[in-house]
């Protein structure tokens, strides 16, 4: 190597070592890049080649080790004197033999030369970072490098003009070069700087963009207490199957934001099915079943840069076009889609469920490799199967530390009397709702609807009331114009409780078991829907076209094994119930069923309190507290009453004579015979055994002799009915109020005293006359 001008050399010298200290660090890469380019370029036009690279070199072992920030390796800085090598050749022999392409034109070939040198100096460096870090090349150079390019056009022309004024007033002016080195520094300070800034601000966007999805789906994991590890989990499997199958950063990005959110539809589907303790009903998994559409819905607005809404759309969809809600098929189905399918079902068969326990991974696994080419992709299931052992070790390693996260759900706010616009005002849909905001209002206000049913049914007791509850609660779970709940008794339905359009005819009805809509329901234990309500009306004589109902939906009201009523609702339109409104219904018939089982059983034991189990009377503790009722009343209206007091002559010899089975039929007939004979507004009881009392208000003395005299007649005619060897009679004594007694107690105890005294008169027996003495 010659040293034609030392001096100049070292000048240069100088400036490369400074030029080389004014180094950048390239945004995320491990590189750096400095001006010193400036000075390789001057150096092609006024110094050997040798000199040009040795200033290159020393360029380069001062870019490499001054205030490095990591270690550096003597094989990093021989590729980096090896490719400067190859690009000064490369300067030399563009600047120096182009003149016959170029011509002699020394701002084309120092474009040129410039250009040149920085292919030379940039594209070997991306290729290698690019092997390390598999990265893709283009990419990697376009946003490391390229924008760098104008700095070298711009810095061929300072050398040409350098180079002029060295050529007209000395080489000596060269270190005027410095400013414009540091110019060219502070600028690619300032723009890398500003490059760096918005690549913060990314990454913030991109952590509040990760931190929002994570929030929602804590949403989620507040209606649904299984999902939150499994949304985690699920993103884990994901992401490194989705990595395998060589996902770009697009569909990746995808994947794991759909992983976290593709339940978020969930928020639209009532929590007693998400959280039911037992397999879902079909009515109940159509509810389900519309989850990923809402999900889908929900994210459209978002405007995610990548493909989720897709995914979440489709997470449902089986290989081979079995799944919902499109029905796709194959390869149809986005890919993130599949990978999520078999992700989220290996998981949910491997975790806890309200209704089956966890499977063991093992056999989950075998369960999802039996549904290949079915309900998954083979390609995924092949890459699950392989891996599966260790993403669950990755899966349980990187459990968020937030997974136990809590939201405030059992808590009361002391403060705020009222909203500002008041309360207790409602209002329908607003206009333009979006269809998944009515759906995720329609499961609150049916949870809501479905909490009030259950804790207002559990404060009755009474069937009336149970029975009217439940109507009123119905309606606001499903619009009906009539609505009428059937009871059970003597093979036929009869409307225990009706309102609404066409009560009366709804109310006569007397539906045989097994005939006509309710009728079907009852004997087969089976819902209908949109059943036609003209069927019913025929057991109606000259009715049945009158009414304005149109369709109905009837479903049995069952406790345990037993039957215990018919629900049905009505209405005017045609085909005006749907499979959601049935869903809702059998959700309920549980609960209702269980509350008029209550009902019937408390109303069972208030009347055997109050009535005789014999013959369906009223016991001897009815019959005192109506007495004194109807003694107040007389007392207040000025009027009189009659107790007339009846006992069974001959019935312990029926008892002797014929058994006790047929003496228990006797009193049952002779109460019936009783009941027949009585004015409606009059009392029959039966004070025991066979006594029976009769209270008569409103009785003259004539009146309640002509009854008196009959209950003998009543009594033998009874006996014969059920046994025509049978023979009985009846004593009778009566009382009147307050003409002969100032209470109930005297108005009893005299009719008793008559009764017992007809009674011993019967039993005195007549004077037996002498014979005729015969002579």
């Amino acid at each position: 190597m010659t040293w034609p001008d030392p001096g100049r050399f070292f000048c240069y010298l100088a400036l490369v070592v400074l030029a080389s200290g004014f180094k950048i660090v390239l945004p995320g890469i491990n590189g750096t890049l400095s001006v010193n380019f400036l000075f390789i370029l001057l150096g092609v036009i006024e110094l050997s080649p040798g000199e040009t690279l040795l200033l290159a070199c020393v360029g380069a072992l001062v870019q490499t080790h001054w205030h490095a920030r990591n270690h550096v390796q003597a094989v990093h800085f021989a590729f980096n004197a090896a490719q400067l090598a190859n690009s000064v050749a490369l300067c030399y022999l563009v600047y120096y033999h182009s003149s016959g392409l170029l011509g002699e034109r020394l701002p084309l070939r120092l474009m040129a030369t410039a250009i040149m040198y920085f292919l030379g100096n940039t594209v070997p460096v991306a290729e290698v970072i690019s092997l390390t870090e598999h990265r893709p090349f283009h990419q990697l150079w376009v946003e490391c490098y390229f924008w760098s390019f104008p700095y070298y056009l711009v810095g061929a022309a300072i050398c040409g003009l350098v180079s002029w004024i060295n050529a007209t007033f000395g080489w000596q002016l060269s270190v005027l070069v410095a400013p414009v080195v540091y110019l060219m520094y502070r600028s690619y300070r300032l723009y890398l700087g500003k490059l760096e800034d918005e690549k913060k601000h990314v990454e913030q966007m991109a952590a509040l963009h990760l931190r929002t999805i994570e929030a929602l789906a804590l949403a989620i994991d507040a209606k649904d207490h299984t999902t939150h590890d499994h949304l985690q989990r699920v993103r884990t499997y994901a992401l490194e199957i989705g990595k395998e199958l060589k996902l770009d950063a697009s569909e990746l990005e995808a994947l794991r934001t759909a992983a976290l959110l593709h339940d978020i539809g969930k928020l639209a589907v009532p929590e007693h099915i998400i959280n039911k303790p037992g397999r879902l009903s079909p009515e109940e998994f159509e509810k389900m079943k519309i989850h990923p559409i809402v999900g889908a819905e929900i994210l459209d607005r978002v405007n995610f840069p990548c493909p989720v809404v897709p995914i979440v759309r489709a997470h449902h969809e089986k290989w081979d076009g079995t799944g919902y809600p499109d029905g796709l098929k194959g390869e149809e189905i986005p890919i993130g889609a599949r990978i999520l399918s078999a992700v989220d079902c290996l998981d949910a068969m491997a975790s806890d469920r309200q209704y089956r326990p966890a499977l063991p991974l093992e056999e989950a696994m075998q369960e999802v490799c039996s549904q290949s080419g079915k309900q998954f992709d083979p390609r995924v299931v092949e890459v699950l199967k392989r891996r599966y052992i260790e993403l669950e070790h990755m899966a349980n390693a990187g459990k968020a530390p937030s997974a136990g996260l809590k939201v405030s759900k059992d808590v009361k706010v002391a403060r705020g009397a009222a909203p500002a616009a008041g309360l207790e005002k409602l209002g329908g849909k607003a206009a333009g709702e979006a269809p998944f905001l009515s759906s995720i209002a329609a499961a609150r206000s049916e949870a809501q609807a479905l909490l009030e049913l259950s804790t207002d049914l559990g404060k009755s007791l009474s069937l009336d009331e149970t029975l009217s509850l439940v109507a009123a609660r119905v309606r606001k779970l499903v619009p009906y114009d009539a609505i009428a709940i059937y009871m059970v008794k003597d093979g036929k339905l009869h409307p225990a409780f009706v309102t609404g359009d066409d009560f009366r005819l709804v109310s006569a009805l007397r539906i045989p078991v097994g005939e006509g809509l309710s009728g079907w329901v009852a004997l087969n234990h089976r819902p209908i829907v949109n059943g036609n309500p003209a069927v019913e009306f025929v057991h109606l004589e000259g009715h049945h076209n009158a009414s304005c109902l149109s369709s109905a939906l009837a479903l049995p009201l069952i406790a345990g094994e037993d039957l215990l009523a018919v629900l049905a609702l009505y209405k005017v339109e045609k085909d005006a119930f749907s499979a959601d409104h049935l869903r809702i219904l059998l959700a309920i018939s549980d609960k209702v069923g269980a509350s008029i089982k209550n009902a019937l059983q408390y109303q069972a034991a208030k009347d055997s309190a109050t009535t005789d189990y014999l013959t369906k009377l009223p016991n001897a503790r009815s019959l005192y507290l109506h007495l004194d009722s109807e003694i107040a009343r007389c007392e207040r209206e000025n009027t009189q009453l009659a107790a007339i007091v009846c006992d069974l002559d001959g019935f312990k010899q029926i008892n002797d004579k014929f058994g006790h089975l047929t003496g228990d039929k006797v009193l049952q007939a002779f109460a019936a015979k009783l009941r027949q004979s009585c004015r409606r507004y009059d009392y029959v009881s039966r004070m025991g055994g066979d006594e029976f009392v009769l209270i008569v208000p409103g009785s003259s003395p004539e009146s309640t002799l002509e009854l008196t005299s009959r209950l003998s007649g009543l009594a033998s005619e009874s006996a014969r009915q059920v046994c025509p060897d049978a023979t009985l009679s009846a004593s009778v004594g009566s009382a009147v109020f307050p003409v002969e007694a100032a209470n109930a107690v005297e108005l009893l105890e005299i009719a008793d005293r008559r009764m017992y005294s007809m009674k011993q008169e019967a039993e005195v027996p007549a004077p037996v006359p002498e014979p005729a003495l015969v002579m």
